[in-house]
């Protein structure tokens, strides 16, 4: 994270992942995982369903979606989320890479 001074005021400027800048292992799958959830979100909200309703469509028990959409998504895999979201009408389309960087990263765009 960059340290800006303006008019005074310390300000951080982030590095695009809020689980890298708060120090989090794992910070690239979390922020998948979290725009994944986000992304079922509002394929719930685009078909007026409920938690129960959406756990049923995508074969996940309602608690553990809760606790997704609550931000823990310690309990569910990247390949659930993908799998979940393919259930509510979406398609998955994975695209790989050579990176110049002696280690590559992992991203997700939505479109």
């Amino acid at each position: 994270m960059k340290r800006h001074v303006i008019d005074g005021v310390e300000v951080w400027e982030g590095s695009g992942n809020v689980f890298a800048d708060l120090g989090l292992p794992d910070a690239e799958e979390l922020q998948i995982k979290s725009a994944l959830v986000g992304e079922i979100a509002k394929a719930m909200r685009r078909r007026g369903l409920t938690q129960q309703a959406a756990a049923e469509i995508v074969g996940i028990p309602q608690p553990r979606l809760s606790a997704a959409l609550r931000g823990d998504f310690s309990k569910l895999s990247e390949r659930k989320l993908m799998d979940s979201l393919n259930r509510l009408g979406y398609d998955i389309e994975i695209k790989v890479k050579r990176t110049r960087k002696a280690l590559g990263c992992r991203q997700l765009a939505l479109v």
